[in-house]
């Protein structure tokens, strides 16, 4: 029986590159979220600047103290901003695995309102007309808060925008000279209303809050460019009306993209 057998194929030459095919679906870009704070130091919830979206509202804490130990937050930080309001936003515990709330005289300290001070403590419902409230934004890039030390208002650096204008506030002091501080380069140095007392102090066990003569505020202030090394401080005592001739602005700049 016969097979016939085909003849081995050869392969021809290259055909013609053919036409680009359509172009893509452009890929997503990763958004790096940055996020900042804005205090309102009022009863009203702030809005978010222009370009930033608001992730949480709530109440502007500055500072807590345990045992006499205070421990600070940054106001331009998501910390500083607690979305529910406690007298005593936190509980203690030792080595036995017990945890104790509200038994020692521990305080919390948050930013407030212009709401006029109270003779008395005040309680309950009559708290929230003096605490401050904040919104956590998540912003493009980066916000920085720079400082004039002088009672003009600084520029943003080139290729910055603003986000809101302010005062320098620096430090604050409590019961037992325990406080805290803002990093000047953080937005929460940059408050934009001036209160010689900014903050509250409510008792955790008592369930009240009141302003107390112990209680201070320090901020950046205005120094002449020709006086830096000419001559030593002179003293001066600022009363009302005076006190926004020596206090330093600032202003909130976001990095324009």
């Amino acid at each position: 029986m016969s097979h016939s057998l085909s003849a081995p194929s050869l392969s021809g030459p290259p055909g013609k590159q053919g036409p680009f095919g359509r172009p893509g679906i452009p890929a997503q870009s990763v958004r790096v979220g940055y996020t900042l704070v804005k205090h309102s130091q009022s009863e009203q919830v702030p809005l978010c600047p222009i370009g930033t979206s608001q992730l949480w509202a709530g109440y502007s804490l500055l500072f807590v103290e345990g045992q006499e130990k205070a421990h600070n937050q940054d106001l331009g930080f998501a910390g500083s901003c607690l979305p529910r309001f406690s007298t005593m936003p936190f509980i203690y515990c030792n080595i036995n695995e017990v945890c104790h709330y509200a038994r020692r005289n521990d305080k919390s300290y948050w930013l407030s309102t212009t709401a006029p001070i109270p003779m008395m403590p005040v309680g309950q419902t009559q708290i929230p007309q003096y605490i401050s409230r904040c919104s956590v934004c998540e912003a493009p890039s980066q916000a920085i808060a720079v400082h004039s030390q002088d009672i003009s208002i600084p520029q943003c650096p080139l290729g910055w925008r603003s986000l809101w204008i302010g005062y320098s506030f620096l430090m604050h002091t409590a019961a037992g000279a325990e406080g805290g501080g803002q990093s000047l380069v953080s937005p929460g140095s940059c408050l934009e209303d001036f209160r010689a007392t900014p903050f509250i102090e409510c008792t955790g066990a008592r369930g009240t809050c009141h302003y107390f003569a112990n209680k201070y505020s320090f901020w950046l202030t205005t120094v002449e460019e020709r006086q830096q090394f000419q001559e030593e401080p002179v003293s001066e005592t600022l009363k009302a009306g005076q006190l926004h001739t020596r206090v330093s602005r600032c202003q909130v700049c976001m990095k324009s993209l």
